[in-house]
C-alpha cells in the first residue's frame, strides 16, 4: 500500500510541476522571470533547512564578508535555481543553431573546440554553476556526440521528463551508477564525457583543497584521464544577462595528463588543479552556485583515529 502511495505521489508532483511549467512556456520571458522571483523568495524563508546550509557554506568559503552579504548569496542562490527551472522550461523553443549567439557566447572556445577535435578522449568537468544543464545541450547543437555522467532522480516521471531535455539534441545520459563499464567504452572508443565534478565522495575520495577546506572529491575523474589519455576541460556556463537570457560557455582550465606522467601523486594533483580551476568560476558568480548541498560533509579522519 505504502508503494502505491508513493507512486500516485511521484506522478502527483510531476503532473503539478508540469502544469507549472506549461505555465511559464505559455509566459513572455519578463513575466516568467518576476514568477521564479516571487517562488524564490517564498523557497528562501520556507525552506530554513537549506538555507542554513547556504549561509554556513558561504561563511567558510567568504570568512572577510558580512553576514548580510552572506545572506544576500544565499537568497541570489535561490533565485539562480529558479530562473535555471525557467530556463529549461523555455529555451528548447527558442535557442536553435540558427539563432545561438543571441543566448550563448564561448568564451575560450577555441580550446574546447580544438580538444573535442582532437583524435583523443574528452572529460568536461564542470559544476553546479550556472545553467550546468545548458552544456550538453548546447555541444549536441553543435553537432557534437557528448556523453554526461548523472545520477537519475528518485522520481521516476520527472527522470524521464529531465531525460528527454538532456537528450533532445543528442546527448546521451549515462548513470552513475550502474553504467560505469559503459562509462569506460566511451572512453576508449575516443569519445566525450561530462561530468560533474563538485559533490562529496565520502572517507574513500581524494581530499583536495576548495575555498581553503579540505573537500572529499572523486577520484574517478583523474583515474579515468590517465588510463585513457584523456584531455580534461574545466568548463562552466554561468548566465551573464537575464533579460534577454544570455550564457558564458566559459573554458577556465584545460588538463592534459601527458604533463603528470611518472608522478606518485599524479591523481591528487589533477584533482586539485580542476578543483581549484571550479573555485575560481565559482568565485566570479558566487550567487550561481549550488551552496545549497553539502560539498564539506567528510572531513580527513586523524590519523590516530585511521590508526586505531
Amino acid at each position: 500500500m505504502a508503494s502505491s502511495r508513493s507512486q500516485w505521489l511521484d506522478f502527483l508532483i510531476y503532473v503539478i510541476i508540469r502544469l507549472g511549467l506549461s505555465l511559464l512556456q505559455a509566459l513572455p520571458a519578463e513575466p516568467a522571470c518576476r514568477m521564479a522571483d516571487m517562488l524564490a523568495w517564498i523557497a528562501y524563508w520556507a525552506d530554513r533547512r537549506h538555507r542554513r546550509i547556504a549561509i554556513d557554506n558561504l561563511r567558510h568559503a567568504f570568512p572577510r564578508w558580512r553576514s548580510d552579504q552572506h545572506e544576500a548569496v544565499a537568497r541570489g542562490c535561490f533565485r539562480h535555481l529558479l530562473h535555471m527551472v525557467v530556463e529549461i522550461a523555455c529555451l528548447p523553443r527558442r535557442l536553435a543553431i540558427g539563432n545561438w549567439r543571441r543566448y550563448v557566447t564561448l568564451v575560450g572556445g577555441d580550446r574546447i573546440v580544438s580538444a573535442l577535435l582532437a583524435e583523443r578522449p574528452v572529460l568536461i568537468v564542470t559544476g553546479h554553476l550556472g545553467n550546468w544543464e545548458l552544456a550538453g545541450y548546447v555541444l549536441g547543437l553543435f553537432g557534437f556526440h557528448t556523453h554526461a555522467i548523472a545520477r537519475e532522480l528518485d522520481n521516476p516521471h520527472l527522470d524521464r521528463f529531465l531525460r528527454r531535455f538532456r537528450e533532445k539534441t543528442g546527448q546521451r545520459i549515462l548513470a552513475k551508477k550502474g553504467e560505469f563499464d559503459q562509462i569506460t567504452r566511451v572512453l576508449a572508443d575516443g569519445g566525450i564525457i561530462a561530468t560533474l565534478a563538485d559533490q562529496d565522495a565520502g572517507q574513500r575520495g581524494v581530499f583536495v583543497e576548495f575555498f581553503g577546506r579540505p573537500a572529499s572529491t572523486h577520484k574517478a575523474i583523474a583515474l579515468m584521464a590517465i588510463e585513457y589519455n584523456a584531455l580534461l576541460v574545466v568548463a562552466g556556463v554561468p548566465r551573464i544577462s537575464e533579460r534577454p537570457v544570455h550564457f558564458h560557455v566559459k573554458v577556465e582550465e584545460s588538463i592534459d595528463p601527458q604533463d603528470y606522467g611518472g608522478r606518485p601523486d599524479a591523481i591528487t594533483a589533477i584533482t586539485q588543479r580542476y578543483t581549484a580551476a571550479l573555485e575560481r568560476l565559482i568565485r566570479q558568480y558566487p550567487e550561481q552556485y549550488f551552496w545549497m548541498h553539502r560539498r564539506w560533509k567528510h572531513q580527513p579522519v586523524a590519523r590516530s583515529k585511521r590508526a586505531a
